[in-house]
């Protein structure tokens, strides 16, 4: 039984970044999105942890405001979750060019890598997530966000450990 599990868990492990999906697929799809724009003055969200079984785990809002100077943005997070606890985060995104770019905040390990096209965003990237006993957990993030009209985005967050899925975030941002 114990070989069984190994198998299966590596066999989980070597599947789950073979996710060949990219934001060029979406090059034409939709409201053109850019997040120069839509992440530049005040926002909300509301969002929805869903953990290994799928079941909801935690709720929580954002207040967020952007802004931008040229190619270079700060975006401050404020995040207020369903168990009470609130958290910080502050972005700082820098483009290369039209449809790449990088981001760095407090709680990301490295920098994490983003591209646009389309009304698609995917970034990728590790982040040291904070748990409700203070502690913290390493997990690789791999958002994908969607613009569905210019007030509203759609962003799905598959969370993984050790190369397994974790848990999922679902959330729906509004500008305001």
């Amino acid at each position: 039984m114990k070989k069984l599990c190994a198998l299966i868990g590596a066999a989980s492990f070597m599947l789950g970044g073979c996710d060949g999906r990219t934001t060029a697929e979406y090059a034409g799809a939709g409201p053109k999105l850019d997040i120069r724009d839509y992440l530049n003055g005040e926002l909300v969200a509301k969002g929805i942890l869903f953990d290994y079984w799928g079941s909801a785990s935690l709720m929580f809002n954002v207040r967020m405001t952007g802004s931008w100077q040229g190619n270079t943005g700060i975006l401050k997070e404020h995040f207020t979750y369903s168990d009470g606890r609130s958290e910080d985060r502050t972005w700082s995104i820098t483009f290369s060019d039209g449809n790449n770019f990088t981001a760095k905040a407090a709680d990301v390990v490295g920098e994490a890598i983003g591209t646009q096209h389309g009304n698609a965003l995917n970034m990728r990237y590790k982040l040291n997530a904070k748990r409700a006993n203070g502690d913290t957990i390493l997990l690789s993030m791999d958002d994908w966000m969607y613009l569905i009209d210019e007030k509203t985005l759609i962003n799905r967050t598959k969370l993984r450990k050790f190369g397994l899925a974790v848990g999922e975030l679902v959330i729906s941002f509004e500008k305001l």
